[in-house]
C-alpha cells in the first residue's frame, strides 16, 4: 500500500468487519448454494510493476459470468455510520462496488471489490462465484483506459464473525485484489459467511 493511502486505511482497519446485506429478512427468491471449494496456490515469483492511481470502471470475471459493463460503472463504497464498510444497495445488486478508502486496482496494496451473491429480490452479480477456481482471471478496467489483469490465488469462505480483517485490508508489498461476497446456507434470511477471492496483478494492458 502506498504511503498516501496507508494512513487512512490503517486508521479504519480495526473498524472494518464482515460484509452484511446479502439477502433480506424475507430471504431471496431462491436459495442456491453459496459455497466455494477453498483452495490456494503460491504467490507469483515475479509481479507486474504497480500502476498509478486510477479508479475502476468495469469488472470482468468470465468464470462467474460477470461483466459489469451493461449495468453501469463500478460503485464507490466508503464507510457506513457504524464504521463498517458499505455494500451496494439492493437496487444495485447487479453492480460491483470498490472500497474507495483503499488503493485502486493495480496500485501497490489490496484493492477491495464487493458485490452481492443475492438479495431479497433474487440472485445477484456474484451468484455464480462457486464456479471460480484458482488461476481464473479478473480484469478491471480503470478510468485511465488501462486494464489491470489479476489471477485468483486463493478462495476462502469464513464465518462473518471470524472475518480476516487484517488479511483482507492489511498492507501488501505488491498490487493485489480482493473480491468479496456473501456465502453459506440461509439462516433467518441471511447468509452467515463471506466468500473472499484473493488475486495478484499479472498483466496490464492499454
Amino acid at each position: 500500500m502506498n504511503r498516501r493511502t496507508a494512513a487512512p486505511a490503517l486508521f479504519v482497519l480495526a473498524a472494518l468487519a464482515a460484509l452484511s446485506g446479502c439477502a433480506g429478512a424475507a430471504g431471496p427468491v431462491t436459495d442456491p448454494p453459496a459455497k466455494v471449494a477453498e483452495t490456494r496456490s503460491p504467490a507469483p515469483t515475479a509481479s507486474v510493476a504497480p500502476l498509478p492511481r486510477s479508479e475502476p470502471v468495469r469488472v470482468r470475471l468470465p468464470a462467474a459470468g460477470v461483466d459489469t459493463a451493461p449495468t453501469g460503472p463500478v460503485l464507490r463504497l466508503g464507510l457506513a455510520g457504524d464504521g463498517t464498510v458499505e455494500v451496494p444497495s439492493e437496487t444495485d445488486a447487479e453492480r460491483i462496488g470498490w472500497y474507495d478508502k483503499g488503493v485502486t486496482p493495480g496500485e501497490t496494496g489490496p484493492a477491495v471489490l464487493i458485490g452481492h451473491f443475492d438479495t431479497a429480490r433474487g440472485p445477484a452479480v456474484l451468484k455464480d462465484v462457486a464456479k471460480v477456481r484458482v488461476g481464473d482471471e479478473i480484469t478491471v478496467t480503470r478510468a485511465d483506459g488501462t486494464d489491470a489483469v489479476f489471477r485468483v490465488r486463493e478462495l476462502e469462505q469464513v464465518d462473518k464473525k471470524a472475518f480476516p480483517t487484517r488479511k483482507v485490508y492489511g498492507d501488501t508489498r505488491r498490487p493485489e485484489l480482493r473480491l468479496i461476497t456473501c456465502g453459506g446456507e440461509l439462516a433467518d434470511g441471511h447468509r452467515p459467511d463471506n466468500i473472499i477471492l484473493y488475486a495478484d496483478l499479472v498483466a496490464r494492458a492499454a
